[in-house]
């Protein structure tokens, strides 16, 4: 969603494992190997509504990761990144939901 903050994320194809997705997001978008990232926490799935379409949701795993020396090249997708704290959250335009998804993973 262009111009809107959010986390990693991308979508599951076939039948693959939503943790595999995950670590392979973040390498494609970050260029982090998964040897530096470990999986701190997995949250319950959540629907999220889609203001793109009408009567759309989208099902959101929720994974939370440490990364140790990261070296961020970003892909195509993004301009930019930042780390943050949860708390500064609502200070960013997200994409919709995504307060209530890093609350999942706290």
């Amino acid at each position: 969603m262009k111009s809107l903050w959010a986390a990693i994320s991308g979508i599951i194809e076939g039948n693959e494992e939503p943790l595999h997705r995950a670590k392979t997001e973040i390498f494609e978008e970050t260029r982090i190997p998964e040897v530096k990232i470990g999986l701190l926490r997995a949250a319950s799935q959540m629907r999220v509504d889609s203001p793109q379409y009408v009567n759309h949701e989208w099902l959101v795993y929720p994974f939370l990761f440490s990364v140790k020396d990261p070296v961020i090249e970003l892909n195509w997708e993004n301009s930019e990144y930042r780390w943050i704290s949860p708390s500064e959250i609502t200070q960013y335009r997200t994409v919709p939901s995504l307060d209530k998804v890093l609350a999942s993973l706290l």
